[in-house]
């Protein structure tokens, strides 16, 4: 196992992502055995990071973990959980909130802690008053009941920039998106170099998009075999996040044994990419893309009759043609409603004025459509909410 260190702590670049274990469709149970036979197998070979949150699998992800990790000792691993803001029936009592993670954890502390999934549409959560999440997270911190603070981030370039500035000294890491694909549809490179400019640490969620990336097309797949026969696409994809310094932790949401073995033979030790593999791997990423090319010059709004961010809109709309998530929809719902998509008025001038070419007003009818029927994070997060109010005995 290759290790980081980051803070004095020997972290293994390989962390284990705990929201994919495998459970019944029809009852939300988890394969405990499972489990305990990849915890087991992963820290044997130096995984000693594992990484939850409340909302996993309904809840159980906490609890799963805990049992696969009650046979180690504390000190033998960190342990990284999330304050799910993003899901909040409404204001709450943060602390007590908390403390049900400590308890589903079997434990007194969380060697990393993060604000969750922060967006343009969560942010207004996390920063209300009424709310008072981060001073509450803030004192936990204090108590030594969280050892290093975090945030997962979803949202926009120009969002991480204000976060960055204006929470400066408040927050050790980041966790993105980050893999060769997003490295330039969703800007991964600009928000890396930015967290790794304010001096914090990068954790990588998403390594492989979701599997996207480790289960290719076999156009792509055979691309990846005729430079090397024995390596899974996998293995290209974690390769490529090894190759950047400052990418302290890359979490994988394995589910599977194999998934395990694979995973921790790529991990065994840091074998950069080769030039060629790396053309490769961006090639494969630029036919994966499906939406339009934007390069955020921003002619189109200054004559926009409406004031929509265009730019900011169609970053949404590439990242949707190639897969939609309720991020996707959340970084909308953070707008106000007269500079989302569908009020567009078609007028047309954004398309005279784009160096690029590109069919503005098509593009914000079809993005205003993937928004009508994709859905919204409020109906995903209402269960989220229920057992927010039972863990709480709220009404």
């Amino acid at each position: 196992m290759i290790y980081n260190d980051f803070k004095g702590l020997s972290l293994s670049r390989l962390g284990f992502g705990c929201m994919r274990f495998v459970n019944d469709p029809a009852t939300g149970e988890i394969d405990q055995q499972k489990v305990n036979d990849m915890f087991d197998l992963a820290i044997a070979r130096g995984v000693n990071y594992f990484d939850t949150a409340y909302p996993y699998l309904g809840g159980k992800s906490e609890l799963a973990m805990a049992e696969a990790l009650k046979k180690y000792p504390r000190d033998s691993y960190y342990l990284a959980d999330k304050f799910p803001g993003h899901s909040l029936p409404g204001p709450v009592d943060n602390i007590a909130l908390f403390n049900v993670s400590l308890k589903k954890c079997n434990t007194d502390y969380f060697d990393f802690y993060l604000l969750h999934n922060i967006t343009e549409w969560s942010v207004k959560i996390y920063e209300s008053p009424e709310y008072h999440i981060l001073p509450d997270i803030i004192k936990m911190k204090e108590e030594g009941k969280i050892r290093h603070l975090g945030f997962s981030f979803h949202g926009g370039t120009a969002l991480l920039r204000r976060l960055l500035d204006q929470y400066e000294g408040v927050f050790e890491f980041v966790q993105i998106q980050c893999n060769y694909l997003d490295w330039t549809l969703q800007d991964a490179r600009e928000k890396y170099d930015l967290i790794t400019s304010h001096g914090l640490g990068v954790w990588v969620m998403e390594p492989c998009r979701g599997g996207k990336l480790a289960n290719l097309s076999e156009e792509d797949a055979a691309k990846l075999k005729a430079l090397d026969a024995d390596a899974s696409a996998a293995s290209y994809a974690f390769r490529f996040l090894q190759d950047l310094p400052n990418v302290r932790m890359i979490l994988s949401g394995m589910n599977e044994v194999f998934q395990v073995e694979d995973n921790l033979n790529t991990f065994e030790s840091h074998k950069p990419l080769t030039e060629q593999e790396r053309e490769v791997l961006f090639g494969i990423a630029e036919g994966m893309k499906k939406g339009v090319p934007c390069t955020a010059c921003r002619y189109c709004c200054a004559g926009c009759p409406v004031g929509l961010d265009i730019p900011y809109l169609i970053d949404v709309y590439n990242s949707n043609k190639v897969g939609m998530s309720a991020a996707s929809s959340m970084r909308i719902d953070g707008l106000d409603e007269d500079k989302r998509p569908a009020a567009c008025v078609a007028c047309g001038q954004c398309a005279h004025a784009c160096p690029q070419g590109i069919d503005v007003p098509a593009v914000m009818a079809e993005l205003a459509e993937m928004y009508a029927t994709n859905p919204k994070w409020a109906d995903a997060a209402k269960s989220r909410q229920d057992a927010i109010r039972k863990d709480l005995n709220m009404k």
